[in-house]
């Protein structure tokens, strides 16, 4: 391969990095694409072990070639060799995505929960299975003894005291707890048959 503007072959490893960097600062595309293929392994490698993920050392490996071409012109090579001015771009480059992720981290979490916002259908199956559960309920208590309904009814669904309750049937308050006592244990055992 040959440079169209000067004739001279650029894929041949004699250039040296500096011979194609000066090339390239001139514009020569075909320089520029011999230090890439030169460097790219290797600055990727440097970047994986910067990073320890693959797409990440994608992008840096990217952003390090991208800001190498458009700082070309300015950039002077001290050493015969782009690779430690690459890995230097390439590890800055790491530090800002690893300082940009730490603030974007904190910026989330100053932002407030989302209010949890019930479904509708969550509320409206509720309900109903509520409504069901009530109905065998009032079914259950149907079934019981009157003596023991009647209290149920006071005690239970009315939340009366055991005392209020055995005033207004006119029984001891002894009674209305054993009553109680005996609804209790019968609606458990309907119920869980249900």
């Amino acid at each position: 391969m040959t440079n169209q503007a000067t004739g001279t072959p650029v894929g041949d490893r004699a250039l040296g990095d500096r011979a194609l960097w000066d090339r390239a600062a001139e514009g020569d595309e075909a320089a520029f694409g011999e230090l890439f293929e030169r460097h790219a392994e290797a600055v990727w490698n440097h970047a994986y072990r910067l990073t320890g993920s693959w797409a990440a050392a994608e992008d840096l490996t990217s952003n390090t070639f991208l800001t190498a071409w458009r700082r070309r012109a300015d950039v002077t090579l001290v050493r015969d060799s782009a690779l430690p001015w690459l890995y230097t771009v390439a590890g800055n480059a790491a530090r800002d995505e690893h300082r940009g992720a730490k603030r974007r981290l904190r910026l989330l979490r100053k932002i407030p929960d989302a209010p949890v916002v019930s479904d509708h259908a969550d509320a409206v199956a509720e309900r109903l299975d509520g409504e069901q559960r009530l109905r065998e309920v009032a079914a259950a208590v149907r079934t019981l003894p009157k003596a023991q309904r009647e209290v149920v009814e006071l005690c239970l669904l009315g939340e009366l005291s055991a005392a209020d309750a055995a005033a207004l049937l006119s029984v001891a308050e002894v009674t209305v707890r054993a009553h109680l006592s005996r609804a209790r244990a019968r609606l458990r055992t309907l119920l869980e048959e249900k």
